[in-house]
């Protein structure tokens, strides 16, 4: 198909929101029209992302990207992709075709596209070639920090500065990030008698989104779903007619780190102690060319366990370090250093899971799912499926390790076969479901497969809403979708009754009553319907004594030792920043901890004082602003919109308490799957069907999105619009 042009059984109609409903003779015409159609629609988004994952950005962007394109470069994303692209020929060559169909698609569209998009122009981008492994790349790069290794990081600094016993004292099950919510609603409680499948991915929201409306029809089959702009079919989100899936992350932990012990050899070469003594590591330079600046050479370094992501440049001039010095072969003459290395599955298999995706899109009952996702990889997903004939599905989806639990935990020794991955991967789990069931990141199916979990508070709100009804329909269960109501403020508000100024408080005598000012504040909390609506001012009251109290707790001197930068590369400093951990962590920190109780008291009883006795809070959706993230900064951001919700409401829009009330992370698309009648499902994304400034549809759909509301699914070909030309 390369090079041909677009074939004449190629259709692409355009619904009223401009999404595209794409027809082919083919499955590879077809996967060659999802290609050309998004270059069109999307030939920025879908460059920036090459460039990403071949670390490449700070060609056009400049500096700023020099951190991301040396991580890019030194795990080698582009380089696993290759090899996973060319296993993937090897073992099942009809699929490859398929990646490579599409891939023709978006280099015959780019061209067009990249005339469309003013950000080309701007930067002096040319619009590039894709190989036939890109799409591979663009999907690694997507989560390669998916699976949270910084974390590992975060606790290794916490135990050398604050003490082994407070390694997990900032787990994500007491605090509240972000995750996304899933729910599988049986026949037996909906009112037509057929599943509801439902839910929403949260992800950092980014301007074009993350998240493509589409339809692909052939004679094979007919599917709507939410693909990934770069990547073939619908990996995540889609409805065959006869059968509909969703997933959600499953927290799983499958992404190790080494500590290794390096050493460099008279011919420049590098070796790497491991369990079998020094061995040989693979090194080579990269050049990484900076817009306005000059060009960066980069140490590439890759161990038996993995690329070495941290610690390249560290080699020391004089003697042997004291971590190689407690190795006895470290007599060598030559100088030893410290790098951590990463470790992760489709570097070690070269899989990645591309195999299924077309299988899902020839599904046609929950058993063709199940057995179609047997071959995922990356990322670890929990699944919910149903199908017209009754058929339910609740699993796990992708490859989790099994090693020593350490290994989940911190930087582990190359050095010790201890650490070593065991052959056959981990069993993964499954569930039946009854009645209903709910995925939103908490400990529960998956938690077999990970440490850190997402907190109760949106699966056990989402159960409660659920179990209330046994006559859903499509259109009710979006009032799940916007819910507001705060469960995590639970700890917070017990800690305000509880210094309430009557000169007691659990902690013993307190020896400060509250101001006026500041009872008046607890009053309204403790009378607050812990909702977080935008018009809220008691939900902007609450979120402003909250961000008093969360920068009182990172003050406090027990966490002086954490407020030291870490030393790993800025790539990794948002998950090592004390601000945001202590933010995310504090419902955790408020019963338990370093800080002394009647230190936690002092610290709410101040929090409500100087909230009392500044101006009064905003309603919440005036600070609580949308802030996407953009590969060229929006000079006039200040005109996103507020938004309703917080981190842990079903209707999830994420800040950091304390140092901003800006949402960075929301629900990248909303979803209804319904097996009745597949057009009145409903799908909504951020922004629009176009990545294209100007165009009528760039951003049609925000308003929608901000109130919680769906667009419709429209199948009926003839109430499409068929594009000319």
């Amino acid at each position: 198909m390369d090079g041909i042009g677009v074939s004449v059984s190629i259709e692409v109609y355009r619904d009223a929101w401009g999404v595209p409903h794409l027809r082919a003779a083919d499955q590879d015409e077809l996967a060659f029209a999802q290609g050309r159609v998004t270059a069109r629609d999307r030939a920025w988004q879908l460059e920036v992302e090459r460039h990403r994952a071949q670390g490449t950005t700070a060609a056009f962007l400049g500096s700023a990207e020099l951190g991301w394109d040396t991580f890019a470069r030194r795990c080698r994303l582009a380089d696993t992709a290759r090899r996973c692209f060319e296993r993937l020929e090897r073992e099942d060559a009809r699929t490859a075709a398929w990646v490579r169909a599409y891939v023709d698609g978006v280099n015959d569209g780019l061209a067009e596209g990249a005339g469309r998009a003013p950000e080309f122009a701007e930067t002096g981008l040319a619009p590039g070639r894709w190989e036939p492994w890109t799409p591979l790349a663009v999907w690694l790069t997507t989560h390669i920090l998916f699976a949270g290794f910084p974390t590992k990081l975060w606790r290794e600094e916490v135990a050398r500065r604050l003490g082994e016993e407070w390694t997990e004292l900032f787990a994500t099950d007491g605090p509240g990030t972000s995750g996304s919510n899933g729910w599988l609603v049986a026949g037996g409680r909906t009112a037509s008698g057929a599943a509801l499948v439902a839910g929403d991915p949260h992800r950092f929201i980014e301007a074009p989104g993350v998240y493509q409306q589409i339809r692909l029809a052939c004679p094979a089959y007919d599917v709507v779903g939410i693909a990934v702009p770069g990547i073939p079919g619908l990996a995540h989100f889609g409805h065959t007619g006869p059968v509909a899936w969703a997933i959600t992350n499953a927290m799983s932990d499958y992404q190790d780190l080494y500590r290794e012990r390096l050493r460099r050899l008279p011919d420049g070469g590098v070796e790497a102690y491991g369990p079998e003594g020094w061995r040989p590591a693979t090194t080579h330079p990269e050049t990484i060319e900076v817009a306005g600046g000059e060009p960066v050479v980069v140490e590439v370094i890759e161990t038996a366990r993995g690329p070495v992501i941290i610690g390249v440049d560290d080699e020391p001039d004089g003697a042997a370090s004291e971590g190689a010095a407690e190795d006895p072969a470290s007599q060598d003459p030559a100088p030893a250093w410290e790098g951590v290395a990463l470790r992760y599955p489709p570097r070690v298999t070269g899989r990645l899971g591309f195999e299924v995706l077309p299988a899902l899109l020839r599904a046609r009952t929950v058993a063709d799912v199940d057995t179609a996702l047997d071959g995922w990889v990356e990322p670890v997903n929990v699944v919910l499926a149903a199908d017209t004939e009754g058929g339910l599905l609740h699993r796990v989806a992708g490859l989790v390790p099994v090693r020593h639990r350490a290994n989940s935990l911190r930087i582990v020794p190359a050095w010790d076969r201890a650490h070593a991955w065991e052959d056959a991967p981990a069993p993964l789990p499954r569930a039946e479901v009854d009645g209903h069931a709910v995925m939103a990141n908490a400990r529960g199916l998956a938690a077999p497969l990970g440490i850190e979990f997402a907190p109760p508070h949106r699966a056990d709100r989402i159960d409660a809403l659920l179990g209330a009804s046994a006559d859903w329909t499509p259109e009710s269960i979006t009032a799940v979708h916007r819910d507001t109501d705060n469960r995590s403020a639970a700890r917070l508000l017990a800690a305000v009754a509880r210094v309430g100024g009557s000169g007691q408080t659990d902690s013993g005598p307190s020896p400060v009553e509250l101001s006026p000012a500041a009872s008046a504040v607890r009053g309204r909390l403790l009378a607050w319907d812990r909702r977080m609506d935008a018009d809220s001012t008691d939900a902007g009251l609450y979120a402003a004594v909250r961000g008093a109290v969360v920068r009182r707790f990172a003050a406090h001197e027990a966490f002086a030792a954490l407020r030291e930068p870490a030393p790993y590369p800025e790539v990794f400093r948002p998950w090592l920043a004390l601000g945001p951990r202590v933010a995310y962590a504090l419902e955790t920190l408020l019963v338990a901890g370093p800080v002394p109780a009647a230190d936690v008291d002092r610290i709410v009883r101040e929090a409500l004082d100087e909230v009392g006795a500044g101006d009064p809070p905003a309603a919440w959706g005036v600070t609580h602003r949308l802030a996407p993230w953009q590969a060229l900064p929006d000079p006039d951001d200040a005109r996103w919109p507020g938004l309703g919700g917080d981190h842990d409401c079903v209707f999830s829009t994420s800040s950091v308490p304390g140092w901003t009330d800006r949402s960075a992370r929301a629900s990248a698309a909303r979803y209804v799957w319904d097996l009745a009648d597949r057009e009145r499902s409903g799908w909504i994304v951020p922004f629009g069907a176009s990545g294209v400034p100007g165009d009528p549809h760039h951003r049609d759909q925000l308003p929608l999105w901000l109130r919680g509301e769906l667009a419709p699914v429209t199948t009926d070909w003839q109430n499409l619009t068929k594009e000319q030309g």
